[in-house]
């Protein structure tokens, strides 16, 4: 981090960690609706305090290295978490020592770090659901099985996750920034900051579909509607989201 970080993140880090540790599926479900809930409000006050100020919360960058195994669909993970908080991301490719993969993520940096902490605890989350799964009986590629309930789980969190931000957002078009803004025109103009940003360091970037060859899609979908992101809205089927390589 690129300066020392905000106690209010600090107590959304302690609230997942908490989630992460216990092993009652209700208790970790509320702290996890917590933690989520003080991370979106923090995204939008950071934004409307920040108005006119950029020293307090600048548009900054992040390299993103992810190991295997499933680097790929850590590579999707993160992406997706980057750009429903309000950043942009690209993924730059075997650039990692032992065949892992590169994310360049550019946002502003209230958004980079809930990136950052939203990511580190849903890929756990991920990693040890799939761990449990059982291929089922019959499949062809076992391989490609768990690539696809991957898949399932991360456009799932994904759009649970979006929610959350966008009612957030939709709450704060109301308000006022610390200029006198009104939020909807805060959130908008920081938008298209980060998107200008982004077209100049990757001029040729272009968006790619979400691909899997498995059936473990839907379980991984249902998987990911049980992740502890928060909230009570359950997501139904939707096409494969897009993916900046």
């Amino acid at each position: 981090m690129t300066q020392q970080e905000h106690p209010k993140l600090a107590q959304i880090r302690a609230l997942l960690a908490k989630a992460e540790a216990t092993q009652y599926p209700e208790e970790a479900e509320a702290l996890t609706a917590k933690a989520v809930e003080f991370m979106a409000k923090y995204g939008v006050d950071e934004a409307l305090l920040s108005d006119g100020q950029p020293s307090r919360d600048g548009l900054t960058d992040r390299y993103f290295d992810l190991p295997n195994p499933w680097s790929m669909s850590r590579v999707r993970l993160v992406a997706f978490i980057a750009e429903g908080v309000g950043c942009r991301a690209v993924h730059q490719g075997h650039e990692v020592a032992g065949g892992g993969r590169r994310v360049h993520v550019i946002g502003y940096e209230s958004d980079v770090q809930r990136a950052e902490i939203l990511y580190t605890s849903l890929v756990l989350q991920m990693l040890n659901g799939l761990n449990k799964q059982v291929v089922p009986f019959g499949v062809r590629s076992a391989k490609a099985w768990r690539n696809s309930w991957q898949l399932g789980f991360i456009e799932r969190v994904v759009e649970r996750l979006k929610a959350i931000e966008d009612a957030a957002r939709a709450a704060a078009s109301g308000e006022t920034s610390a200029t006198g803004r009104s939020g909807e025109l805060v959130l908008a103009d920081r938008a298209a900051a980060v998107q200008a940003v982004y077209r100049k360091a990757h001029p040729d970037a272009r968006t790619q579909r979400g691909t899997y060859t498995g059936s473990g899609y839907g379980d991984g979908a249902a998987a990911g509607n049980r992740a502890d992101i928060g909230g009570t809205r359950r997501i139904g089927a939707a096409s494969a989201a897009s993916l900046v390589a």
